[in-house]
């Protein structure tokens, strides 16, 4: 099975399974393996996957991470996984930063088994960020986003690409996620740049910012709602432009009823 096939496989088993996964252990077992899995590592297989590794960090010994996964001998990945539905809050990255700093892998992953932290040192060599440059959520996957995890599998791993990505990603993420919370509460500075550019001049007070603050929030909604619709029409135009027009209706009629059995509908269509 390919990387999309056990993904999907996985996603679909979701509903069954996270309110049975009371423990850590349970979470690992039902969901961060099979994923480990779909990257293409055997997680039987000591060589490329060590479960509960050891790297002995400063005066502290015997601390864990979950997993390392090797690749050609070398640790790649780091795993650090926590029970299924828990807060993947900036506490948790401790451990998992710790190692990081101490041993060669590049990546490290922080998850509940459903939601997928990926950090990296881009800010500072050999220094985990606080800040991942990729978040996947397979509650609420993204193509673009399982595309980026991809490169991660064993067969497609590259670094030196991963890495040349990472930055980009990280940084476009973290713009989109703030398009998003000011779409949907738009702060003060945001609201008023909007004010400054349509009202020159103006100042932006009293029953001015009370007033501006809803039509910046409709505007926006009915902006990318009119680009969408701007889309589908262009694609739906484009389709029609396919469809011959004459022909007498005996022809018509069968052509119809040959091209329907020929039609195969893409998931990207149906999406």
């Amino acid at each position: 099975m390919s990387f999309e096939e056990k993904i999907a496989a996985l996603i679909q088993r979701l509903p069954k399974l996270l309110d049975h996964l009371e423990t850590e252990e349970a979470t690992k077992t039902a969901l961060v393996m099979p994923f480990i899995s779909a990257l293409g590592y055997d997680i039987f297989d000591p060589l490329e996957v060590i479960p509960e590794f050891t790297a002995d960090v400063g005066i502290k010994k015997g601390e864990k991470v979950d997993y390392a996964i090797l690749n050609n001998g070398e640790i790649t990945l780091l795993f650090e996984c926590k029970k299924a539905g828990s807060d993947l809050k900036q506490q948790e990255m401790s451990q998992l930063f710790r190692y990081f700093s101490v041993t060669k892998a590049r990546i490290a992953i922080l998850t509940n088994g459903t939601k997928y932290r990926f950090y990296s040192d881009l800010e500072e060599s050999n220094k985990m960020d606080n800040r991942p440059f990729l978040e996947l959520d397979l509650e609420d996957p993204r193509s673009n986003i399982l595309q980026e995890v991809k490169r991660l599998a064993k067969e497609d791993f590259d670094l030196d690409k991963i890495l040349s990505t990472a930055s980009e990603l990280k940084y476009t993420s973290a713009i989109k996620k703030t398009f998003g919370e000011l779409y949907e509460s738009p702060d003060e500075e945001f609201v008023k740049f909007f004010f400054a550019r349509v009202n020159p001049g103006a100042r932006f007070v009293g029953t001015a910012k009370e007033t501006f603050e809803p039509l910046v929030k409709k505007a926006l909604s009915q902006f990318i709602s009119e680009r969408i619709s701007d889309r589908l029409r262009t694609a739906l135009a484009t389709e029609g432009e396919q469809i011959p027009i004459h022909q007498d209706s005996e022809t018509s009629e069968t052509a119809q009823t040959q091209s329907e059995s020929d039609i195969v509908t893409t998931e990207e269509e149906l999406n």
